[in-house]
């Protein structure tokens, strides 16, 4: 290859790769997801923590995962009695930002002796 197509390529998997990720993954609200996060506390906690049995943890997730379950929600590619509720009318950015929110969450884990 030629140094002068080496630019064009460059390009090309830059372009690849912000294709790959979900909408909103860029330039998130973390703070604003915290108050979006209210309507998930009942479940969720707004600290991430299930409050009820049949919820998942969801605090120190990876923003991309959350992101791309909330989509599918939305979407109906995943159903669920209350998130497919709740997702059909949030945004990408109130799902960029919630993810953001329970991704900053930090969590950590004690092996026990």
């Amino acid at each position: 290859m030629t140094l002068t197509k080496l630019p064009f390529l460059l390009i090309g998997l830059a372009a690849l790769t912000a294709m790959a990720l979900p909408d909103g993954a860029f330039g998130a609200d973390a703070q604003a997801g915290r108050q979006k996060a209210r309507q998930c506390q009942t479940c969720h906690g707004i600290d991430g923590i299930a409050r009820i049995p049949i919820a998942p943890h969801i605090a120190g997730e990876n923003d991309i995962y959350l992101i791309t379950q909330l989509k599918a929600f939305r979407s109906g590619k995943r159903t669920h009695e209350i998130m497919s509720v709740i997702a059909e009318n949030l945004s990408d950015e109130d799902i960029a930002d919630l993810a953001a929110w329970y991704a900053s969450i930090e969590i950590k884990a004690t092996i026990p002796e």
